[in-house]
């Protein structure tokens, strides 16, 4: 038999205890928040028809491109979902009855077949958050509000920079752009690649040089310019009342120090239909966009196509970005156990003394293996566990253990409701 090279396919990976603690801290608290909110749960299937998300009120052809296609035993076309926002559309699409507004929030894996580099694997967890039935820009305004608490809950100080594709197309359009799908796109990129890049990109694809200036020219004013304009577009004059009453809100509710207009920002899917917003680190600890979202009133409403409109919003928060800031900070409990129990012999008296600390939420490992008291205390320090129990028969006897602290290497002789009582503090 040849030898089984064990590894990890490129683009997934393992997360030991050690990190999946952290990162289900950091996900129970985002649900907390999400629920505050009237965001509830919900678990869509990972497998779906390829048709599905082949569709085009879907991801577009560009997304196509890295998805999992696979057939089944009755030769049937699927595909593993590469992001919760289609299969939270075909959700509502299956209801025969909507009761709307419906709000949902989700974590789970998604899968995309694309090249593997840093920030982009096959493999990882999206956290989304979405509602459908809301045409109103409150939606966005409190969206924008729930984000800001959740990274702030997670010691995160955010930039959440926004715009509006309406504003974006009605710019392009006003200002000669053809190719507006594919001007969206490398405008997407400004930040990263620089304006003489884009606009060398744009001339590229066929773009007037007079046409590219006037859009850029745009991308300088602030959201009191936008007022002035005068113009018979209606594309851009809606987007231009879109973006002036998110920001009527964004004041109002007091979010002006988290929160900053871009014209020029895009998000490059075709979905998106109104506001666009994307998160970032104030302090730069992480470059790339901690999160994002944005309106598509376009993809539920095409997929139901019963003659009614049905808006849509929806936001990712990006676990990845999350889980690397929360690290550095040290925030969270890097702890995976509250306490060692070591007995010089066990019994079920320890079993049963364990199981008292337990229903207490106390969590509690204990020493099975006959180890000698020093190994077992070299094994709480490099386990990071706080406190050692140490037991005997006297100590059972007298109901009095001797409890160490780890950290100061205080060792204390106490009953167990003393303990249980210092532990829970």
């Amino acid at each position: 038999m040849e030898n089984l090279e064990i590894r990890n396919l490129k683009g997934t990976f393992d997360y030991l205890p050690d990190e999946q603690v952290v990162r289900n801290q950091i996900t129970n608290e985002l649900k907390n928040i999400f629920e505050l909110y009237s965001y509830l749960p919900l678990e869509t299937s990972i497998l779906c028809y390829y048709e599905l998300l082949a569709s085009k009120y879907a991801g577009g052809a560009e997304i196509l491109k890295e998805v999992y296609k696979l057939k089944d035993q009755g030769s049937r076309d699927i595909a593993l979902r590469y992001d919760l926002t289609v299969p939270f559309s075909k959700v509502i699409a299956m209801m025969k009855e909507p009761v709307l507004p419906f709000r949902r929030y989700e974590i789970g894996k998604v899968f995309r077949d694309g090249p593997v580099k840093v920030g982009r694997n096959r493999e990882f967890y999206q956290c989304d958050i979405d509602v459908c039935g809301i045409s109103s820009i409150s939606a966005e305004a409190e969206m924008f509000s729930m984000a800001i608490l959740a990274y702030n809950k997670l010691g995160i100080d955010i930039d959440l920079r926004y715009n509006n594709r309406k504003l974006l197309s009605g710019i392009m359009s006003e200002s000669g752009i053809n190719k507006i799908s594919e001007t969206i796109l490398i405008v997407d990129k400004l930040e990263k690649i620089g304006l003489d890049e884009v606009k060398k990109q744009l001339t590229e694809i066929g773009e007037n040089i007079n046409s590219i200036e006037k859009m850029v020219s745009y991308f300088n004013l602030d959201l009191d310019a936008l007022k002035s304009i005068n113009t018979t577009n209606l594309l851009l004059n809606e987007g231009i009342k879109e973006i002036l009453e998110l920001n009527d809100y964004i004041v109002k509710m007091n979010l002006t120090n988290n929160c900053s207009f871009k014209p020029f920002l895009a998000r490059g899917l075709e979905i998106y239909t109104g506001t666009v917003w994307e998160v970032f680190d104030k302090f730069g600890r992480v470059t790339s966009s901690l999160g994002g979202g944005g309106r598509y009133d376009k993809i539920i409403t095409n997929f139901i196509n019963d003659g009614n409109i049905y808006p849509a919003l929806g936001m990712s928060f990006g676990l990845e970005p999350i889980y690397a800031i929360v690290k550095e900070n040290n925030n969270y409990n890097d702890s995976l156990y509250d306490l060692y129990l070591y007995s010089f012999d066990l019994t079920p008296n320890i079993l049963l003394i364990a199981q008292t600390l337990r229903k207490n939420n106390i969590k509690v490992l204990v020493e099975m293996n006959d180890s000698k008291l020093k190994k077992g205390l070299n094994f709480a320090n490099k386990n990071k566990i706080p406190y050692v129990l140490i037991v005997g028969e006297d100590e059972i006897k007298n109901n009095l253990y001797s409890l160490k602290n780890m950290e100061t290497g205080e060792q204390l002789s106490l009953s167990l409701e003393d303990i249980i009582d210092r532990l829970k503090r």
